[in-house]
């Protein structure tokens, strides 16, 4: 708690100077701005995000809504459609962001930065800037802000690694002989560990594997060519992998991979999440401290290709107090904030130079890894159906990996099923 004081005291000194004086809406005294966020620790960055605002602006209060992510997307969908304003500030999961941009329910980030005479800091890292662009390019217009640096990361083993002069895998190519090699000497450990459950589990740790070898669900003509010689290099490759996993992995999710990576029981991690990491040098809950390496996921055809999860902060197109939520949007993402969201509550960070403060390496060790694998990272297809795609995916997949078709249906069924969404 003294620390978060302390951190706190800080932000108030040296943010404060750099959103004094944000401009306020016609001449109001007292605003209230209701931002509708995430629950866990996302929700206690964005508390103390709110409490350090206001403890700088005491004019503006908040009402901070810590929701589930399911409840977050229906009560802000209600709500932007009825055009309501009873956000001021909301959180998006970046594949539900070309839905909401499509349509134009938030706010141009680009004209309030313009109004208020300042430019988009640099300091953001691109890939996580862009998810809040619309079109989804370099230079399309800005509608949302990059609030958590969520990235999906490789785990392997080094202590295994080094026992069988293996060295550390660049290709999946070496991930697959490593797998091997390990699962032949090592009967007590699996070689390798993944979610298996259909829908996002399983297609979350699928997409890494298949971008790198090339596939692509749509091509840039929006066609969709999830069924072709390179997705099905992929998925073949994905089940031949799936065999030196542990018995009932179709069923794993990330309890099951959690535990395995704490234990010691699989050699391999083909997907794992910062929030999931935390406590693997901690000897009190980790059997193999000092023993696993997180880097960015290997590469293939293509370079490596890390599924991008992160989070998003906008403003509604109906909010009565948009120069305020705006004022607050650059406090919540700005560089000091960032640093101590990371050291208070292990917020991933959106901006480049945090991960490479040495503080925050020594407390996440992992950090250069995943600054590296958000600079590599891959985002979802764009589509305001994407949630029907990947449902239709994870389906085939889990199928294909339970051996109940062959990898060339599931590719084939994949491909009329989302043909079908799309049309």
């Amino acid at each position: 708690m003294k620390k978060r004081i302390a951190m706190l005291c800080f932000l108030f000194s040296a943010v404060g100077l750099l959103f004094a004086g944000g401009a306020q809406e016609g001449g109001e005294t007292e605003i209230k701005l209701t931002i509708a966020g995430r629950d866990g620790a996302y929700g206690e960055a964005m508390q103390m995000a709110a409490d350090a605002y206001h403890e700088k602006h005491p004019e503006v209060s908040f009402e901070v809504l810590k929701l589930s992510g399911s409840s977050l997307f229906e009560k802000t969908v209600i709500d932007m459609r009825s055009e309501t304003g009873t956000y001021d500030v909301i959180l998006i999961d970046d594949p539900n962001a070309t839905q909401f941009l499509e349509v134009n329910w938030l706010a141009n980030l680009d004209d309030l930065y313009e109004q208020a005479g300042v430019s988009i800091d640099p300091d953001f890292i691109e890939p996580t800037l862009r998810l809040g662009r619309y079109p989804y390019t370099a230079h399309g217009t800005l509608y949302a802000l990059p609030f958590a640096g969520n990235v999906e990361l490789f785990a392997y083993r080094t202590d295994l690694f080094a026992k069988y002069g293996l060295q550390e895998p660049q290709s999946w190519s070496q991930v697959l002989t490593a797998v091997k090699t390990i699962d032949k000497n090592e009967p007590s450990i699996d070689g390798v560990v993944f979610r298996g459950v259909k829908g996002n589990p399983i297609v979350t740790g699928f997409l890494p594997i298949f971008w790198a070898f090339g596939g692509k669900i749509l091509d840039a003509d929006g066609n969709v060519t999830i069924n072709s010689p390179e997705g099905l290099n992929a998925l073949h490759y994905f089940l031949e992998l799936s065999t030196y996993a542990p018995e009932g992995v179709s069923m794993y999710q990330s309890a099951q991979v959690k535990d395995a990576i704490y234990s010691g029981k699989a050699a391999i991690a083909t997907e794992v999440w910062p929030g999931w990491i935390g406590d693997l040098e901690n000897p009190e809950k980790s059997s193999v401290v000092g023993k696993v390496k997180v880097i960015k996921h290997p590469g293939e055809v293509e370079k490596s290709s890390p599924m991008i999860g992160v989070w998003l902060a906008g403003i509604p197109k109906a909010s009565k107090h948009q120069q305020a939520a705006f004022d607050f949007l650059r406090f919540l993402t700005s560089y000091d904030m960032q640093v101590a969201m990371s050291d208070s509550v292990g917020l991933p960070p959106t901006r480049s130079e945090v991960y490479r403060l040495t503080s925050q390496q020594e407390k996440y060790p992992w950090y250069p890894a995943q600054l590296d694998a958000l600079l590599n990272g891959v985002a979802r297809t764009r589509t305001t159906k994407w949630k029907e795609v990947e449902d239709q995916l994870g389906t085939v997949l889990q199928f294909a990996l339970m051996g109940n078709i062959s990898a060339e249906q599931a590719l084939t069924e994949a491909e009329k099923g989302i043909t079908n969404i799309l049309k």
